[in-house]
This record gives structure tokens, C-alpha cells and sequence, in this order.
């Protein structure tokens, strides 16, 4: 994103954004970039000091933030800030579409459009798979779900936030489900890495002299999940390739490894439980995609 935005005139296009995180200052930025006018909300006014420097009006209060434009971004913890914010101020949610690109569960989002709705206001759930240095980047993306006219609509002013939008349906909560797959992927997958640098560390190993190896190692994940899926969707747990009972072996070794060197052990003896219940549920000459049945029965 450039520092100089450009020029906001009556003509250009409106946009409100309420929660001023560094996701949410990173949105408002993108859209000053773009020339819109961007009218800013946040329980922290200080937050909006360097936007409102480049242009940005900083609302009284969420009302009239709502009122400013026909279109508001909400970018909060959760849904339940979204009560707690607009509650007071409900009746300037009727005749706009707020996009709400908080993170929370299908469900949540599912109500939260049922009381905007009910509000006379249209909604649209989103999630964001990128962090705030990518947003206003061409190959950035956002899952979208909620009324396809509204998304036609501000289709525009969405792609300002990430180059690439991904409309999933009319189902509120699609979009928000789409997002905690992808963060259910991306957590564990960082916790995997700071276990790996945690023991890098102890045997006086650098995070930067392990990264090019931890980045080919992610790098090659792509290969495994093509391989598995189609086998996975056919029920097909063939241990031509892979057995649970190595998985079990080989993640023995390395809660091992770990404790050896003094180093938490939590994350992967909970990984090896995993493969250990699926040993002792009579797996062990199966792929260790069996444990995706496991997981199904809760």
C-alpha cells in the first residue's frame, strides 16, 4: 500500500469501517489509497489518528459512522462486538449493507445476519486469508457468503480489500465456515513450526538457520493433500503408502526428541494421541488418513 493516498473528492466512492485493529487500519489505508471516502470508528479513537492525518473522518459515534455511507466494513474480534457496537444505535443499520469480516463459528454469522436483516440492513459474512501487510494486494483473497446482489453491488469496493474475492453463496455462514478450515489448517500449523524452532533453539539452532527448511517442508504439503483428498472422498484408507502405526513410531520419536531437549511437549504428544487412537481402534495397517474418521465421530 502507497503512502500517499489519493485525493478523496464528493464523487468518490463512500466507505465506513468500524474496529480499527491492524487488520481494520489496514483496510481503511487501502481505501484512502484508492481515493474513497473513508469514515473510521473505534472504541480507541487515538487508532484513527494517522488515517484521519491522510483524510479519513472520524465518526462521533457508531451511528453515525453507519450513516456516512451505504457501506460499512466490520472488522472486530467477534460477532458479539458487532451487538455491543451497533445495539445503541440500531436504527441507522436500515437501507445498508454491512460486510462483516469478523472472525467467528458459521453459526455466529448465521445470526448476526438474521438481526441485521431484521434491522431492514443487508449483511454479508467474510473471511480474510491474508494478515494486514497483503490487504490491498492484487493476489490477496476473501471468501464472501450472504446476498449475491449485495456482493454484485460493492463487488468493486470488496476487491479494494484483497484483489481476489471468492463468493460462496447466499448461506451466511459459508463464508465463515470456508475461513475456520483455512485457520483450522494455519494455527496448527504454526504452532508445528514454533515446537520446531523451540527445538531448533535448544540444540543452539537459529529460527532463520531452520526457515528455508520449514519453508520447503510447507511448500511440499501441496503434493500430499492432492494425493490424499481424491482417496480420502473415496473412502479409500489403503496403507500402500503410509501406515498409522509408523506415523505412531515416528511421532514417538519425536515427543522424545523434545523432551530430551527440555522442550514443552504438549503439542505433539497431543498429535501422537491422535495416531494412537487410531492404533488402538485397529488401524495401524491403514494410511494414517483414517484419522480423519476418528475426528468425524467426535
Amino acid at each position: 500500500m502507497s503512502d500517499a493516498a489519493r485525493p478523496a473528492t464528493t464523487t468518490s466512492p463512500a466507505v465506513t469501517v468500524i474496529g480499527l485493529g491492524p487488520m481494520g487500519q489496514a483496510m481503511a489505508s487501502a481505501y484512502l489509497d484508492r481515493g474513497y471516502r473513508v469514515t473510521l470508528w473505534n472504541r480507541t479513537a487515538s487508532r484513527a489518528d494517522a488515517l484521519v492525518e491522510r483524510g479519513a473522518t472520524l465518526a462521533a459515534s457508531p451511528g453515525q459512522a453507519l450513516r456516512a455511507s451505504d457501506l460499512t466494513v466490520l472488522s472486530l474480534t467477534h460477532f458479539d462486538a458487532m451487538y455491543d457496537i451497533l445495539e445503541p444505535f440500531k436504527e441507522a443499520v436500515a437501507g445498508r449493507t454491512l460486510v462483516n469480516l469478523s472472525s467467528d463459528t458459521p453459526e455466529k454469522a448465521r445470526a448476526g445476519a438474521r438481526w441485521i436483516t431484521e434491522l431492514g440492513g443487508t449483511h454479508l459474512t467474510g473471511g480474510v486469508l491474508c494478515p494486514p501487510p497483503l490487504i490491498g494486494t492484487p493476489d490477496a483473497s476473501t471468501f464472501y457468503s450472504g446476498p449475491r446482489e449485495a456482493y454484485d453491488t460493492h463487488r468493486a469496493a470488496l476487491e479494494v480489500i484483497t484483489g481476489k474475492t471468492d463468493y460462496r453463496g447466499e448461506d451466511p455462514g459459508l463464508a465463515a465456515l470456508m475461513y475456520q478450515l483455512n485457520m483450522a489448517i494455519f494455527w496448527p500449523s504454526m504452532i508445528a513450526y514454533w515446537q520446531a524452532v523451540a527445538l531448533a533453539g535448544a540444540h543452539g539452532l537459529t529460527a532463520a538457520e531452520i526457515a528455508p527448511y520449514a519453508s520447503e517442508n510447507f511448500a511440499g504439503m501441496g503434493h500430499f493433500i492432492d494425493f490424499y483428498a481424491p482417496r480420502i472422498d473415496a473412502d479409500n484408507h489403503e496403507g500402500d503408502v503410509d501406515r498409522s502405526s509408523m506415523g505412531l513410531a515416528s511421532m514417538d520419536h519425536v515427543v522424545h526428541t523434545v523432551a530430551d531437549a527440555g522442550v514443552d511437549t504438549a503439542f505433539p504428544e497431543a498429535v501422537r494421541d491422535i495416531f494412537r487412537r487410531v492404533v488402538e481402534a485397529g488401524h495401524g495397517s491403514d494410511s494414517f488418513s483414517r484419522a480423519v474418521e476418528l475426528m468425524k465421530k467426535g
